[in-house]
């Protein structure tokens, strides 16, 4: 299929996280339509979000409160590459900020989109393991709570009310089936 052409885009509205913006497109068929989005966000950079292994059945989480849901939520440590950074260092600050460790060891899994008839931002998933202390000071407004779980209980962390984040989930999945096909870090 042929994408539509873009007739126009401009910002709507713009505030220290988000720009919104209006999108004209034509079709091939001649129909026109305009759509509101959620622009990039931070400047371009990209956003990482960071599987933590312990080992190849245990892994790290975070417990931070989120805006969004007016309530603490169990996560994955996640942030913006800083200008300057690879995906990687910019991963390996966000471990180091929100628990308290870097890594040895790097995957580059994929790259999700959260909604993307509405939102132009996607985040970069990696897997890191070989988990050495070390801390650095973040940006959050009080200390994150770290949590330790398994692989073999993520029903069971799916059926919590504070995990609801379709990302951190559709991760926990990926990462899980590929350790145990023997794709992840083959030595």
């Amino acid at each position: 299929m042929k994408k539509p052409e873009i007739l126009g885009c401009r910002e709507l509205v713009k505030t220290r996280l988000f720009r919104v913006e209006e999108l004209t497109l034509k079709f091939s068929n001649g129909a026109e339509r305009t759509y509101e989005r959620l622009g990039r966000f931070g400047g371009g950079h990209k956003a990482v979000m960071v599987v933590p292994l312990v080992d190849n059945n245990r892994f790290l989480m975070i417990r931070e409160y989120a805006a969004g849901t007016e309530d603490y939520q169990l996560t994955l440590p996640k942030g913006l590459v800083e200008a300057g950074e690879t995906l990687i260092e910019g991963a390996n600050r966000e471990l180091k900020e929100e628990i308290g460790h870097g890594a040895t060891q790097w995957h580059e899994l994929t790259q999700f989109t959260l909604s993307p008839n509405y939102m132009c931002s996607s985040i970069h998933v990696v897997v890191a393991r070989g988990l050495y202390e070390e801390k650095l000071e973040g940006d959050e407004p009080e200390p994150l709570i770290v949590e330790e779980h398994s692989f073999d209980q993520l029903l069971e962390l799916n059926e919590r009310p504070d995990f609801s984040e379709g990302r951190a989930l559709a991760a926990l999945y990926l990462v899980r089936d590929q350790l145990q096909q023997g794709l992840l870090f083959q030595d």
